[in-house]
């Protein structure tokens, strides 16, 4: 049961508030996850006076703010004012119903995003840096995803920051076009050579199953991430047949 809520007007105070042991105090962003049933959070700390949804192109580099929603994201990409690198415009639209990507928030999704998420899948192959408080620390979304829980307590996301120079695609496999993915695959190629695969539709968050330059391994590793990917949706064979198509797939494309 939510019994507080907070709407701070600084970041200061939002601090303050979300490093208290007790009561469980967690951040309030687009509400999509926080005010489900059974969640345990004692007090919400509304972040949305904070000034945390601008956005800016910094030489190559993107730089989101966390609060910015999936579909103010989405519409930024389409009218061509922010150029969103490839295919994670597809991958925002397929991460939620419109209605859903109203409300949640770029920091939001990324933070609750569990293995069958398109757009946390898309991102991980970007290689994207999120900027915490307090302390202005650098992390790289792919250190946070596995610690979510103890590496974001009493921290705060203001920034997501991605490469805009880098070629994305992305493919995915589901029961309908409208479900989430059995399998998707995300493939990013640098300027330089470097290329990463990143897989989901399983488990509690996307993998990263490739990062390299040596393009030739991408079907290889993909299938190798997936061998033992089964579970009541999918069998491991599948998966792990379909990955390695699709990685192909894409880096063809690219």
């Amino acid at each position: 049961m939510n019994l507080e809520y907070y709407r701070p007007k600084t970041i200061d105070e939002a601090l303050a508030l979300l490093a208290r042991k007790e009561p469980l105090t967690l951040p309030l962003a687009g509400g999509t996850v926080v005010n489900q049933p059974g969640t345990a959070a004692q007090a919400l700390v509304d972040l949305q006076d904070l000034g945390l949804d601008t956005y800016q192109q910094r030489g190559n580099m993107l730089e989101l703010g966390a609060m910015l929603t999936l579909q103010r994201l989405l519409g930024l990409s389409e009218s061509g004012e922010l150029p969103l690198p490839g295919d994670l415009p597809l991958a925002l639209e397929k991460e939620a119903s419109y209605n859903l990507r109203q409300a949640a928030s770029l920091a939001g999704t990324l933070v609750a995003a569990d293995g069958r998420s398109p757009l946390t899948t898309a991102m991980l192959a970007l290689d994207p840096t999120l900027t915490l408080l307090p302390g202005n620390e650098q992390v790289s979304l792919g250190d946070v995803l596995p610690l979510r829980g103890e590496r974001l307590s009493g921290c705060l996301i203001i920034r997501v920051s991605i490469p805009s120079h880098v070629k994305l695609a992305y493919e995915s496999v589901a029961r309908s076009p409208a479900d989430r993915p059995i399998v998707c695959v995300a493939v990013a190629v640098w300027p330089g050579g470097r290329v990463s695969v990143a897989l989901g539709g399983y488990g509690r968050m996307p993998r990263l199953a490739f990062d390299g330059t040596e393009p030739g391994g991408v079907e290889l590793a993909a299938r190798s991430a997936y061998s033992q990917a089964g579970d009541e949706w999918a069998g491991a064979d599948y998966r792990s047949d379909v990955a390695g198509v699709l990685a192909q797939r894409c880096l063809s494309r690219l």
